[in-house]
């Protein structure tokens, strides 16, 4: 892991998008990831919020009801945004409203992650553009369609581009977000977020 230690910075607003029929673990693995970090850390670091397009509460894949924070009108400007998968997003290809609001916060962003196929999104904005980028396995086919110049990368469970990182599949994401507290914040940050949760640091 690449580290710029960013513990001594101001306090940095985490947003995650969620969606109907969100894959439940892309979006609650980053949550859980960054939410312990900013735990550990007193809560001094992070603002971690969760972004829909309408208010109230939303169902993520198999049922999952889940009230966002904020709307797409109503949320900060985030330093990081997470763009998690799931068959929802297909829906959102073609939701200019979603896809305005992505784009328009992608510029002010440090740093845009996505898990599984919401590197779709991305790939729908142009935003993979000559970069490596990496997906669910069962979307490898639809990234390449949307992305053609991006490099779709097969056998990696994460991809970092700088400011674009994407990853594979579900638990994916959680390695991802481990990686960027790390890359962030120092590994041994990384490590101490791993043990918490119990989950092997890649």
């Amino acid at each position: 892991m690449t580290e710029n230690n960013e513990m001594n910075s101001p306090k940095k607003t985490l947003a995650i998008l969620i969606f109907p029929d969100v894959e439940v673990l892309d979006f609650a693995g980053p949550f859980e990831v960054f939410s312990v970090f900013n735990e550990l850390n007193a809560h001094r670091l992070l603002t971690v919020v969760t972004v829909s397009e309408t208010p109230g509460p939303l169902r993520a894949k198999n049922g999952l009801k889940v009230v966002p924070d904020h709307t797409i009108e109503t949320a900060p400007q985030p330093d990081y945004l997470v763009i998690p998968g799931g068959v929802g997003t297909r829906r959102l290809l073609e939701n200019d409203n979603v896809l305005t609001w992505i784009n328009r916060v992608a510029g002010n962003c440090r740093n845009i992650m996505s898990v599984c196929s919401g590197s779709l999104l991305l790939a729908k904005l142009g935003l993979l553009e000559g970069l490596r980028a990496t997906t669910h396995h069962e979307v490898f086919e639809e990234l390449e369609g949307l992305a053609p110049d991006a490099e779709v990368v097969r056998y990696q469970r994460f991809t970092d581009n700088g400011k674009i990182i994407t990853s594979a599949g579900v638990a994916a994401g959680i390695d991802m977000s481990l990686y960027m507290v790390g890359r962030l914040y120092g590994r041994e940050q990384a490590q101490t977020v791993a043990r918490y949760i119990e989950y092997p640091l890649a």
